[in-house]
């Protein structure tokens, strides 16, 4: 017999998490017999007797892996085979439940974990953080380093997903070399111009004037439309005045937590005199301003000087 758990729990709503261990545990049972029987699938696919044809013993290998997903919706007859597989396991076979939590199929949590389970947790990824730390943890993965700020670029340009930031750092990490740092970040995502005006709105609202203006050449050299840039400007002084009316409603943690943190430097009469000057400048820059660069760095620069 080997050491492989007879009964794993993949528990939390948190997809890729779920998946790595999912594909770790088919690795464990590969090492073991290379040529093991492994059956994916899923409680709407099921229907009474498919488990017990799944754990049956087979006339080309003696070790199998089942992995059922979506546990908490397995109908009542193959739920009752999952009971009977838990108080009896197959003899030679791994049995994955993966379980999003939460309230739905608890009794079938509560009956695996009496059953002494391997309990794997991919409980959801929220904090900003976190998801900073799960960003450095795959660089390190790789054999790379990626400094603190980059970290946060990354997590502002591709967003919150844990998914989407894998496949970022896989992507960082394929196509560039060495340390990677802000400058790295920014040359990379320097075409997505969503990235490059909320940066600059960032800067300004932290009252950084002069890395706010800097970074505002830098994206106006890029191409990124004046438009982009006082929306972003708009947005970000909004999602302040939200925060400071009490609606947080809709914001992702890792964005309420910048929001509160760029929040302490400004009063009510700050905000209302920078959404005039985002006005004025976005109503030059539509109305066809000689110089919608101009229109815009007095922008900048009245937002920053806003800010207590």
């Amino acid at each position: 017999m080997s050491d492989l758990p007879a009964l794993t729990l993949v528990l939390g709503p948190e997809d890729l998490l779920a998946d790595r261990a999912v594909a770790r545990i088919a690795r464990m049972v590969r090492a073991v017999e290379a040529d093991a029987d492994v059956h994916r699938t899923s409680a709407g696919e099921l229907s009474a007797g498919d488990l017990a044809a799944l754990t049956a013993p087979s006339l080309f290998a003696t070790r199998r892996l089942v992995v059922v997903r979506d546990a908490a919706d397995l109908s009542g007859p193959v739920l009752a085979e999952v009971s009977e597989l838990l108080a009896a396991p197959a003899e030679e076979t791994s049995l994955v439940l993966v379980h999003a939590g939460g309230a739905k199929g608890k009794a079938l949590v509560d009956k695996a974990r009496k059953a002494g389970a391997v309990v794997v947790d991919c409980a959801a990824v929220a904090k900003a953080g976190d998801k900073i730390a799960f960003v450095n943890a795959e660089f390190r993965e790789a054999g790379r380093r990626i400094s603190g700020d980059a970290a946060r670029a990354l997590l502002d340009a591709v967003g919150g997903s844990l998914r989407e930031l894998a496949a970022a750092c896989a992507q960082l990490c394929a196509d560039t070399t060495g340390n990677v740092d802000v400058a790295t970040i920014r040359r990379y995502y320097a075409g997505r111009a969503e990235v490059s005006s909320f940066a600059v709105a960032d800067l300004a609202m932290e009252g950084r004037t002069a890395d706010a203006l800097a970074h505002l050449r830098w994206s106006m050299a890029a191409g990124v439309d004046p438009v982009l840039l006082t929306a972003a400007l708009a947005m970000g002084l909004r999602s302040i005045a939200k925060l400071g009316g009490g609606g947080q409603a809709g914001m992702p943690d890792w964005k309420l937590k910048r929001v509160r943190e760029q929040a302490r430097g400004w009063d009510p009469e700050g905000i209302a005199r920078a959404l005039m000057a985002v006005a004025a400048a976005d109503a030059a820059v539509k109305g066809g301003a000689l110089s919608p660069g101009y229109a815009i760095e007095r922008a900048v620069m009245d937002v920053a000087a806003a800010r207590r």
